[in-house]
C-alpha cells in the first residue's frame, strides 16, 4: 500500500510540474507574398489564391467558391491577364527561364513546366479547399511578380499531368491575376 501511495504521489508531482511547463512558442503565421482573385468568365467571384515562398518553392492555398463539382486542373499561366473568351490573354503555362519543358507532373519525357500544379477538387456544394505546391529549388531566377504579372487558371476537367498541352483538362473556367500582397 505503501508503495502504491509513493507511486501516486510522485505521478501527480509529476503531472504538476508538466501542467505548469510553459507551452513551446509556435511560429507566426506566414503573409502570403501574392494574392489571386478568382473569377468565372461572367465576372462572378470563383474564390481566392494566396501564394507563399518558402525556402524550396511555393505553396498556393485554394479557396474556390461556385465551381462545378469533381476534380479540376490549376495552372499557372505567364501573362497576368484574364480577358477574352476562355481567359486567352493569360497565355500559355509558365515554363523555364531556360528552357521550355512539356506540361506534365507524369511526364517523363521532360516534364514538367513551371505552371504545372496538382488538381483541385470541388464539392457538391461547390467549395474546394487546397493547397498545392510548385517546387522552384534550382529556379530563383523566377520571380512570379515579373513585369506581366501571372494568372492562376481553373480548368473544367482534371489534368492528366501527361497529355499535351494541358493534360486534357479542358475549358478555362475561372482566372485571377496574382497581385502582391501589402508588406
Amino acid at each position: 500500500m505503501r508503495a502504491l501511495l509513493t507511486a501516486t504521489a510522485l505521478f501527480m508531482t509529476a503531472g504538476c510540474a508538466m501542467a505548469q511547463t510553459p507551452p513551446a512558442a509556435t511560429a507566426p503565421a506566414p503573409e502570403p507574398v501574392g494574392m489571386a482573385t478568382l473569377r468565372l468568365a461572367d465576372g462572378t467571384e470563383a474564390g481566392t489564391v494566396k501564394a507563399f515562398h518558402g525556402p524550396q518553392g511555393i505553396l498556393f492555398r485554394v479557396e474556390g467558391q461556385g465551381w462545378p463539382q469533381g476534380w479540376h486542373g490549376v495552372h499557372l499561366h505567364a501573362v497576368g491577364q484574364c480577358e477574352g473568351p476562355g481567359f486567352t490573354s493569360a497565355g500559355a503555362h509558365v515554363n523555364h527561364p531556360t528552357e521550355a519543358r512539356p506540361h506534365g507532373l507524369l511526364n517523363q519525357q521532360g516534364g514538367p513546366d513551371l505552371g504545372d500544379l496538382q488538381n483541385v477538387y470541388a464539392g457538391a456544394d461547390g467549395t474546394a479547399m487546397a493547397e498545392v505546391y510548385l517546387p522552384v529549388s534550382g529556379h530563383a531566377g523566377h520571380n512570379l511578380m515579373d513585369a506581366d504579372g501571372v494568372a492562376f487558371l481553373v480548368h473544367a476537367n482534371p489534368d492528366d499531368h501527361i497529355s499535351q498541352p494541358i493534360g486534357g483538362a479542358g475549358a478555362r473556367i475561372a482566372c485571377g491575376v496574382f497581385s502582391a500582397t501589402a508588406d
